[in-house]
């Protein structure tokens, strides 16, 4: 256990340094992978892997010899291998720009921080509440004290573009800080970004090579949400423009949801708390080959469905 435990935080430091090389590219065309921006010397990979049923229920009781890794399509050996319950580190991060100033969407976004904190365990779990406009903030760092991110203060009227891309990327690295094995940054947010720096395939490029899922919990007006669906869907993308920002969530292991009524996100942040609680960690070495290397995890179990990153960024290897 104290090996597994000392690879895992080896990998997320080496990967987490990588970032300071970061070079932004151009945009990449819809549909493409995620571009990876930066280079760094991987010695193992680990991805985070979170198991449901067709119906949705979440699986626990997976083993090793379940699990296939493909790595460019070629089939990988599992090196090392996790499963197990435990304290979750969860960013927030919330949209406070001016567009969230329409139709209710700020009291939603403000009452959906209130059920995740609740869904938490105070003195195991840790969270820590980021807000972002133009710029991020960080409002309270991550604590234990699930209390002290309670009491912030969400009242007042939003304002400002919404960088909202560039303040993922931030965050997600503060995450990837994190010693916890189980961890997440859930983006609470309208779904428009206005003025970032960074695309979509940029930062889930990013979010992905440091193993950080982004969730998003998209807050819509009820009259642009006519199905009443959570989950997001290729219809509904369409319909809020919001097809970016899935993709990311996705790329990065995660998953976005619609919220246009209390009970869609009351059942999203239960979605996310029970995987983040259950998720699967996953060890191999990397590929000689540079650069990006996408991922697939699955299965040999039929009508599962995983969630989990979808490449990462290999360079040149160090030592003998």
């Amino acid at each position: 256990m104290v090996a597994r435990s000392l690879t895992h935080l080896v990998a997320a430091l080496v990967l987490t340094s990588g970032l300071d090389t970061y070079a932004q590219q151009a945009p990449a065309p819809a549909g493409e992978a995620p571009q990876a921006t930066f280079r760094s010397a991987v010695e193992v990979v680990t991805v985070s892997a979170s198991v449901r049923t067709g119906g949705g229920k979440v699986v626990r009781d997976l083993q090793r010899a379940d699990f296939e890794m493909l790595d460019s399509g070629m089939p990988v050996a599992i090196r090392d291998f996790y499963a197990g319950e435990g304290p979750i580190s969860l960013a927030l991060l919330l949209d406070i720009s001016g567009s969230m100033d329409m139709s209710g969407n700020m009291d939603r976004a403000r009452n959906a921080v209130g059920m995740v904190l609740t869904s938490l365990r105070s003195g195991s779990d840790e969270a820590a509440m980021f807000t972002f406009d133009k710029s991020l903030r960080e409002v309270v760092d991550f604590s234990t004290d699930l209390s002290t991110v309670n009491r912030v203060n969400l009242a007042g009227k939003p304002w400002g573009i919404t960088s909202l891309y560039d303040a993922i990327a931030t965050a997600a690295r503060r995450v990837a800080q994190r010693p916890n094995r189980h961890r997440a940054l859930l983006v609470i947010t309208d779904g428009v970004d206005t003025g970032s720096k960074l695309t979509a395939p940029q930062v889930s490029g990013i979010a992905s090579s440091i193993d950080v899922p982004v969730y998003v919990l998209a807050v819509v007006n009820p009259l642009d949400h006519p199905s009443g669906e959570f989950e997001a869907r290729p219809s509904n993308t369409r319909l809020t423009g919001q097809g970016a920002l899935v993709d990311l969530s996705r790329w990065t292991g995660g998953e976005a949801y619609f919220a246009s009524v209390p009970s869609h996100a009351s059942i999203a942040v239960q979605n996310l708390v029970a995987e983040l609680r259950h998720q699967y960690l996953i060890t191999f070495e990397p590929g000689d080959r540079p650069g990006w290397h996408p991922l697939e995890v699955r299965t040999k179990k039929r009508n599962l469905v995983v969630h989990a990153r979808g490449g990462y960024m290999a360079g040149t290897r160090t030592g003998s």
